[in-house]
C-alpha cells in the first residue's frame, strides 16, 4: 500500500493535490518532496490544516514556504482534480 502512494506522489510531484488520511484529516497542496515514509506538501491555503493553523516545517530565508510531512502509511486516498484513488 505504502509503495502504490509513494509512486503515485513521485508521478504527481509539483502538482496541486488533495490526501485523505486513515483518521480522517484531509490536506490540499501542491506535492513539493516524496521520500519512502512521507510525502511533503505545501498548503495551498491559509488558516486550519491538519497539523494546526499554517504552522509546518521548512527553511526559513528567502523563499521560505512552509510544508508538512505526512506519513505515506497514513494515506487512505489521493486526488488529483476530479479523480479520486483508493487503495
Amino acid at each position: 500500500m505504502t509503495h502504490q502512494y509513494y509512486d503515485i506522489c513521485c508521478k504527481h510531484r509539483g502538482k496541486v493535490v488533495t490526501i485523505y488520511e486513515k483518521c480522517g484529516k484531509v490536506h490540499v497542496g501542491k506535492i513539493v518532496n516524496v521520500d519512502h515514509q512521507f510525502v511533503y506538501i505545501e498548503p495551498t491555503s491559509t488558516g486550519v490544516t491538519g497539523y494546526g493553523w499554517g504552522l509546518g516545517w521548512g527553511y526559513p530565508g528567502f523563499g521560505y514556504r512552509p510544508f508538512f510531512p505526512i506519513a505515506l502509511a497514513a494515506i487512505g486516498g489521493f486526488a488529483l482534480g476530479a479523480a479520486l484513488f483508493w487503495w
